[in-house]
């Protein structure tokens, strides 16, 4: 009988494109789940399939914001890399397993995933690209890791080492690439074109948090100039959310330097103007279509503001309990910052000078601890006003 060459590899790539048909196209992903855990079941002795069937099972159930399911597959994943001998693929399976856990706020999961792979990376002994790319990744999400948290002070040297990483990476030529000859270890987490984008996009959001907006404008140009140069070759979807992130970020940015006339007339625009119902309506807006506690808190914190300058006692007082700084439930330092700052506002409208500027010092400890400058500004022109309001002129 006729053995077709590479039956076992068209079995496997049928299998991936039904269930991203069933996935992408038809919007059915309880047909592709049995699809892609037959694949997986079969591919044991196809490493190549076997790996590239679990990532896109764990990315199924990462849209399906399944987390745990997700996070589980990836343990499979580094475990069934390290039984084929594969470091290389095993850090990649590990590092997803850490970026999962880092977007559904699983900080232990976080915590572990990046202590072992961090341990990992320092004793890769395999092709020095190819640790260069496990570096790239590992850093991008600690950077993520600190930003999250409103460490931006922390957060410095890390990406000081990300962008060290990403020109090592950047000046090497495709013919420099690895010859991979475990056919585990055909996977790449990012095109270097699009690793280089992330830096860009990372380093922008450090430079808003820490209100270095002329930083943040540059490289932001620097990035959707880079994009697109891309775009003419490369349709990846992936260039265009890194785009509307790099937009949204200077999009803010315009703001807070004053150049409105660029900016999108919506919420934060609609508030500096002035144009109090209209913001408020945006951020009433946007909290029904958030279910993200960090973003909650933030909305809250700006319809606060709303409220204080419109003298809206009763709808403020709704908000009190949830941006109360002590009591806010979120791990972000900036926040908590922030929310001291709003506490400070709320008592300087109320004529309550002596806690005002208790709530404020506070702001400001926060704020230098970590490099917040918008922060620290704000802080200071408020304790100006506070200062001058009890006859302090000096």
């Amino acid at each position: 009988m006729y053995q077709i060459p590479h039956i076992d590899d068209v079995r496997f790539e049928s299998a991936s494109v039904l269930a991203q048909i069933y996935t992408e196209k038809q919007n059915q992903p309880q047909h592709a789940k049995p699809i892609l855990l037959k694949g997986i079941e079969l591919s044991q002795q196809a490493p190549y399939w076997h790996c590239r069937l679990l990532f896109q099972l764990a990315q199924l159930h990462t849209s399906e914001k399944d987390w745990n399911a997700a996070m589980g597959i990836m343990g499979m994943g580094a475990d069934y890399a390290l039984s084929v001998r594969s470091e290389y693929t095993r850090l990649l399976f590990m590092l997803s397993r850490g970026m999962i856990g880092l977007i559904s706020k699983n900080i232990s999961c976080v915590n572990e995933a990046m202590t072992q792979a961090g341990h990992l990376i320092e004793s890769f002994s395999g092709s020095p690209l190819h640790k260069e790319y496990l570096k790239v990744f590992f850093l991008v999400l600690q950077v993520c890791h600190y930003l999250m948290a409103g460490q931006v002070k922390s957060v410095k040297p890390v990406l000081k080492q990300l962008q060290q990483s990403i020109q090592t990476i950047a000046q090497n030529h495709s013919d420099d690439e690895p010859v991979v000859s475990n056919a585990a270890e055909m996977f790449q987490w990012l095109p270097k074109e699009h690793m280089c984008i992330l830096v860009y996009l990372v380093t922008v959001m450090h430079s808003m948090q820490a209100g270095y907006m002329d930083k943040a404008q540059k490289y932001t140009d620097k990035a959707l100039m880079q994009i697109e140069k891309l775009k003419f070759m490369d349709n990846n979807p992936l260039l265009s959310s890194f785009q509307l992130m790099l937009l949204e970020h200077i999009i803010m940015c315009r703001l807070i330097m004053g150049n409105k006339s660029i900016a999108i007339q919506e919420g934060l625009y609609a508030m500096s103007m002035n144009c109090m119902e209209a913001a408020e309506a945006q951020f009433k807006t946007a909290l029904k279509m958030t279910d993200g506690g960090d973003l909650i808190n933030f909305i809250k914190l700006n319809l606060a503001i709303v409220y204080l300058r419109t003298s809206r006692q009763n709808e403020l007082l709704g908000l009190l309990d949830a941006i109360n700084p002590e009591t806010m439930l979120t791990g972000s330092h900036t926040l908590k910052a922030a929310a001291y700052y709003v506490k400070g506002l709320q008592f300087f409208f109320q004529a309550n000078f002596s806690d005002a500027k208790r709530c404020l010092r506070e702001t400001l400890k926060m704020a230098n601890a970590e490099d917040l400058n918008r922060l620290t500004s704000c802080s200071l022109v408020l304790l100006g006003h506070i200062f001058l309001s009890l006859g302090n002129a000096q």
